[in-house]
């Protein structure tokens, strides 16, 4: 059964003041192999300041490469991407990291770090010598005072003086949050970023999302496979399947039983949240 395009809702139009644009964005890993499958096919979205964007399907069906996208780490084929009204592609690095930071899934820690200079790497972009640079003098108090914020809002002040490389992965993730939040992006993209968290942090990972986003009208972009957590989260919803976007829209008019049926291939049950009254997924029974 092919996947139904849904009617675009408000949130999916473009428009001048949208923190982030992408439009009919083409991609795919092997350029030079014209019959090769695209990996993201003619998509196109805007997400608003302030507003949470979450982006879900199944598993391979290009959701974390059309992250890597929005953070310039991959080029589309066809197609274009603004960042606050300038075009991703004649942005420096430089520029894109004082505007926005990205939280991948998972990354390896080579060096033995501590949490607290890890967290103070995302102050790179605003330090106007270079990091490495007077034989390594002290970090500006405005970089402390930022690391510091961050780590507290990342709840892992505590593990300052720790190694990144001896932490959890849970712990792990907080730390590349924190990190992140040190950067004071106007926008963050997120990579699954409850997925190694235990249940007290992911609520409090949730709460701290929607506290940026009210009281520093940060822009939040999020992949996830957990579709309670989507729900609670964003106000509007990419679903991808096969590299294209399917259906778009607020939580209601996305999660649906007859649109995850199409997405996923699969029955489940949905109703309300007993507290916030936003879509609740459930399995349905098993056979």
């Amino acid at each position: 059964m092919p996947t139904q395009l849904l009617p675009q809702s408000d949130t999916g139009h473009m428009t001048t003041d949208s923190a982030l644009t992408a439009e009919a964005i083409s991609f795919r890993y092997s350029v030079l192999q014209s019959g090769r499958p695209w990996t993201i096919e003619q998509a196109s979205f805007s997400v608003a300041p302030g507003q949470v964007l979450g982006i879900v399907g199944p598993n391979g069906s290009g959701k974390s490469s059309l992250l890597k996208l929005l953070a310039g780490l991959l080029r589309p084929e066809s197609g274009s991407i603004r960042l606050t009204g300038r075009a991703l592609k004649d942005l420096t690095s430089l520029e894109i990291a004082r505007t926005l930071a990205m939280v991948p899934q998972e990354q390896a820690q080579v060096f033995p770090f501590t949490v607290v200079e890890t967290v103070l790497m995302g102050r790179f972009p605003h330090r106007q010598t270079g990091w490495w640079g007077a034989g390594m003098e002290a970090e500006r108090g405005e970089d402390l005072a930022a690391a510091h914020r961050a780590m507290a809002e990342a709840d892992v002040l505590d593990l300052a003086d720790r190694l990144v490389s001896e932490l959890s992965g849970g712990e792990r993730q907080r730390v590349m949050i924190a990190r992140a939040l040190a950067q004071e992006p106007r926008i963050l993209l997120l990579d699954e970023p409850t997925a190694f968290l235990d249940l007290n942090h992911q609520v409090e990972l949730c709460a701290l999302i929607q506290r940026l986003t009210k009281e520093r009208s940060l822009t939040v972009v999020l992949v996830s496979h957990d579709l309670n957590v989507a729900s609670l989260l964003c106000d509007c919803l990419l679903m991808v399947k096969d590299g294209k976007i399917c259906a778009q829209g607020t939580p209601v008019e996305t999660i649906r039983p007859e649109v995850l049926r199409a997405v996923y291939g699969c029955d489940v049950v949905v109703d309300a949240h007993p507290q916030r009254g936003v879509p609740r997924v459930t399995l349905g029974v098993m056979q």
